[in-house]
């Protein structure tokens, strides 16, 4: 066969790129919500924090989860919560911002080596696992299904719905975020509220900067012309 291979690999490209434009709108729709509802975003965050916390807590005192990645979990979810202090805008120099970053790519790093590799049997090492029997290890769902919900969620949603501090004009409350002196906010014009692209999500900025490069690099190249707004 020489066509239905071709077939397979040109339906493979064509998915992967209708799923990226699909993750590429879901982030630039929540990132508009964000914007739109910040108060009612920050409860969720921090309610979805908490509910992080509580399922680490029983995964560790019902299904015996190693007590120390289950601390480092928690405590990861603290420092995201920190976050929050100045929802929704962050300034991206801040020591939490990027201890954040860091715990992400930790937690990921040691969970992943916990369930792909668990440790050998022993009474004062995960004593966990001399009681249970191969059918009683976790799933590839289960697994996946931990690593969606207290591993990545928060801080994909923190990610969708803070606001890069470089990027907010200076206004009544903004030094933290500006660096700079307070400067006179016009009314209706609250930290955080600010419309315009002054004042967008990191998630939809990025949407944005990606978009804005494929069609400049489109026109150098020659692969389309004209004024780009008539043609989305």
């Amino acid at each position: 066969m020489w066509i239905l291979p071709l077939v397979g690999y040109l339906g493979v490209v064509l998915g992967f790129a209708f799923l990226t434009l699909a993750i590429a709108s879901g982030l630039y729709y929540l990132s508009e919500l964000v914007e739109e509802h910040t108060v009612l975003a920050k409860k969720l965050l921090t309610r979805m924090i908490y509910a992080v916390i509580s399922i680490q807590l029983l995964l560790w005192l019902v299904d015996k989860f190693p007590f120390t990645l289950s601390l480092l979990s928690v405590l990861s979810h603290v420092i995201y919560a920190q976050n929050l202090r100045r929802f929704p805008i962050v300034k991206l120099s801040d020591p939490l911002f990027i201890l954040s970053c860091i715990l992400v790519i930790v937690n990921h790093y040691f969970w992943f080596r916990h369930f792909s590799a668990p440790p050998p049997r022993s009474k004062d090492y995960y004593s966990y696992y001399n009681t249970i029997s191969d059918s009683d290890m976790p799933s590839f769902t289960e697994i996946a299904s931990y690593f969606g919900l207290c591993v990545w969620l928060v801080p994909f949603s923190l990610f969708v719905s803070l606001s890069a501090g470089e990027n907010v004009l200076p206004s009544m409350g903004s030094e933290y975020a500006t660096g700079e002196g307070s400067s006179f906010a016009s009314p209706g014009q609250e930290p955080g509220k600010t419309k315009g692209p002054a004042n967008v999500g990191m998630a939809k900025a990025l949407v944005d900067g990606i978009r804005n490069y494929v069609e400049e690099s489109g026109e150098a190249l020659g692969v389309w012309r004209g004024d780009r707004s008539k043609r989305f």
